[in-house]
Order: C-alpha cells, then sequence, then structure tokens
C-alpha cells in the first residue's frame, strides 16, 4: 500500500485581546494557500495584548486550536504565533560592510550586514522580533531592493527593528507550549496584518495600517516598499463596547452585540428614524434608544483614536511619503461611518481592507476580523522553516474523543 503523501500545513494563531483565532493553511502545489481549518475562542486571559492570567489564556488557545483540527482533520503540532501590546517598540538603523568574494554581493554579505544594523543597544528587558530590510545601498547607489549578484566595494542595509518586552513574549510562548504545541516564530501583528491586506503598490507608493484590535489599534506605514514605521496604540474596540455599556448601563456582552450590529462612528449617517432595544442590568426592563444617540456615544471615542493616529503620523515624519493613503482592518474597523470620518481627521484617502490571498474558506476568513490570523499564513509561508504537521489518525482520534468529553 503506498505510504499517504505527507500534507505541508501551516498554523496561525492570533491571540487577542477579545478572541484568539486559529487557521489551518495547507500549501498547493503552486503555492497557493488554501484555508482548511478554522477554530475560534473568546479570550479570557489578556488585556491589551499581554497575558494577565495564564490559565484563562491557555484554555482559550486549546479550544481555538481542538476546533481548528477538527474541522481540518489533522493534528496541530507547530503555530505562527501573533503578538501586539504596547511593549511593542521600533526603531530604524543601518549597518555598513565592505563586500568580500570578488566585489560581487552575496548571501553572507547580506548577513554581515544585516549583523551590523542590528548591533544597537536596546533595553535589557527587551528582545528583538524582527530585523527587516528597507533598502540596500552599494557605493551611494540606493533603492537597491536585491543586491545579490551586483557588484561594488561597500555593501550598507537600511532596516526596521521592532523589539518586545521579553517577559511579555515569553508568557505568549509558555502559554502555547502548555498546550503541546510548538512555537515556529513570535509574528507582530500589524506585520502579519500587512501581508493579508496590503497590495505591493500600495506599499510601494507608501501607505499606512492601522489595524484595530480589541485590546490595542497596531500601526504599520509602508514608503518605498519597505516598513518604515510600526505603534501600538492602547485604545481600540474594548473603549467602545465599554463607553456604550456604561452610558446604556447595560452589561458588556450586550454592548458588544449592540456595537458590532448597530454601530455609526458618524452621527450624521446614522438612521434619523432607527430604534434598538437595549437590555439593562439585573431584571429592569429592556429600554429603547435612538441610533443618533448611539452615534453620539461612539464617534467621541472613535474620534479620540483617530486623533491619536493623526499624532503618530506627525510623529513618524512620513505623514507627506504616504501617497497610498489608509487602510483601516480589524475587527473594531467595520463601523459604519468610520471611513468617512477617518478621512474627515487624518485628511488622507481611506479604505477598509480585508485579508486577500488565500482561498479554501475564503469567504468566511475574508472578514477584517481575520485578518492578522490570515497574514500569519502568508508569513509562515514564506518562512516556514520546513515543519510539516499532518493527520496523525490516532492521535487525531484521542483529541476528538476529548474535545466530545470537555464539551457534551
Amino acid at each position: 500500500m503506498a505510504k499517504k503523501a505527507e500534507r505541508n500545513l501551516i498554523v496561525g494563531l492570533d491571540i487577542g485581546t477579545d478572541k484568539v483565532a486559529a487557521l489551518v493553511g495547507e500549501v498547493n502545489a503552486n503555492g497557493s494557500i488554501e484555508v482548511i481549518g478554522l477554530g475560534s475562542c473568546p479570550s479570557k486571559g489578556l488585556k491589551r495584548g499581554v497575558v494577565v492570567d495564564l490559565e484563562l489564556t491557555v484554555q482559550s488557545i486549546q479550544k481555538a486550536v481542538e476546533e481548528a483540527e477538527l474541522m481540518a482533520g489533522c493534528q496541530i503540532k507547530s503555530v505562527f504565533a501573533g503578538v501586539a501590546g504596547s511593549h511593542i517598540k521600533s526603531l530604524n538603523s543601518h549597518g555598513i560592510v565592505a563586500i568580500k568574494d570578488k566585489g560581487e554581493v552575496t548571501q553572507y554579505d547580506i548577513d554581515r550586514v544585516i549583523d551590523s544594523a542590528r548591533a544597537i543597544a536596546i533595553p535589557a528587558d527587551q528582545r528583538i522580533l524582527h530585523i527587516l530590510p528597507q533598502k540596500f545601498v552599494i557605493d551611494q547607489q540606493e533603492g537597491i531592493k536585491d543586491p545579490i549578484g551586483m557588484s561594488g566595494i561597500r555593501l550598507e542595509a537600511k532596516v526596521h527593528i521592532v523589539t518586545g518586552n521579553g517577559s511579555a513574549l515569553q508568557n505568549i510562548t509558555n502559554c502555547i507550549r502548555r498546550c503541546e504545541l510548538q512555537v515556529d516564530d513570535i509574528v507582530l501583528e500589524q506585520l502579519a496584518s500587512c501581508y493579508s491586506v496590503l497590495t505591493e503598490d500600495e506599499k510601494d507608493l507608501g501607505v499606512c495600517l492601522i489595524d484595530i484590535g480589541g485590546g490595542t489599534t497596531d500601526i504599520a506605514i509602508y514608503v518605498e516598499g519597505g516598513l518604515r514605521h510600526t505603534a501600538v496604540i492602547p485604545i481600540a474596540g474594548d473603549q467602545v463596547t465599554n463607553d456604550i455599556a456604561v452610558a446604556l448601563r447595560t452589561p458588556t456582552a450586550y454592548a458588544e452585540h449592540i456595537k458590532c450590529k448597530h454601530a455609526c462612528a458618524l452621527t450624521q449617517m446614522a438612521a434619523v428614524d432607527g430604534i434598538i432595544e437595549v437590555p439593562s442590568i439585573g431584571d429592569r426592563p429592556p429600554r429603547k434608544i435612538s441610533t443618533q444617540s448611539l452615534s453620539e456615544i461612539i464617534e467621541p471615542r472613535y474620534a479620540e483614536l483617530l486623533v491619536l493616529v493623526e499624532e503618530e503620523l506627525q510623529h513618524s515624519g512620513l505623514k507627506s511619503m504616504i501617497r497610498g493613503g489608509i487602510v483601516l482592518t480589524g475587527g473594531s474597523s467595520k463601523a459604519r461611518g468610520l471611513v468617512e470620518l477617518a478621512e474627515e481627521i487624518l485628511h488622507k484617502s481611506v479604505r477598509v481592507g480585508g485579508p486577500e490571498h488565500v482561498m479554501g474558506l475564503a469567504e468566511v476568513v475574508k472578514n477584517p476580523i481575520y485578518s492578522t490570523a490570515v497574514g500569519l499564513l502568508l508569513y509562515g509561508k514564506e518562512h516556514q522553516a520546513g515543519n510539516i504537521t499532518d493527520a496523525g489518525t490516532s492521535n487525531l482520534f484521542e483529541k476528538i474523543k476529548n474535545w466530545l468529553q470537555g464539551n457534551l
């Protein structure tokens, strides 16, 4: 009997403040990714991207992974995990080396110049997550993206370095390992989202991605095809939900439902005669509120967030180079009127972007809420170390049995 061919599977694990999402993607022979498994679970152990309860985080990851395994019919062994949080820092650096081997640039020269660029002082509690080349320079000739094979005497590299708090990153890793999973890589969430949402033309022209999640709003700015600036703002969808809960005196779960179904970020776009029924706390009877009144609660918080984004763009010094406009994504980017409000405050063209470049469950995962998870699959395909996640039949049946025992 012929041995069953191993399947080249990649797993993206988006550990967010509101939800944990696990996506299983199969890399086809033509290099495309087909999403074959999806698992999602409310996240209860994180606050603004940082683990605050190890056990609850482990449980959330376990449930999401088990759902994805059951749908995909495989045993997940390792994941590419997304990370966010206000502990994330970034800076630009550059390195210079002499070109060896008869004056032609080789991969060895590129490795040396990137090592030279990373030789900078960072705080003792920070750990380097990514070193992302922006462009290379050979003998003062700029704008080179791939210098291999080119001739010269001196090679320079301009890079973007992303760091994160070592303890926060280790806590994420520990949670994943306690689920008996290996960590292929820890990936900055807005970098992953860029893989799934932005086009190459936008990156070349200059674009800003704003990923509005539950606990944080993550910013990434590309100029001339290279990542030039990243930042994290600790205001996002959870603050909008909390404003609704406090103003309408309704439980948080109902406030979240109201936000997702009825949110309008611009009061002038809210329906004039729209009425929403709002459940009350305890045994009090439900009340009714107009959609315009709801918008008057929501708009100030979104406006505050966008003003902070505007300040970050000014601080980066790159706003004038963002000729491709602004792209909004993430679960809290879908509020009606948010594009118009963003254009009014940021003075740039704005669009809402969902994940692209995958097949399979494409209609499900094209929701902006899965931008990071899909991006982790695309990042994983580009950086995978050859790990194969295949369906081990006996182990799979054991996992199904355990899942049924815990959920029935």
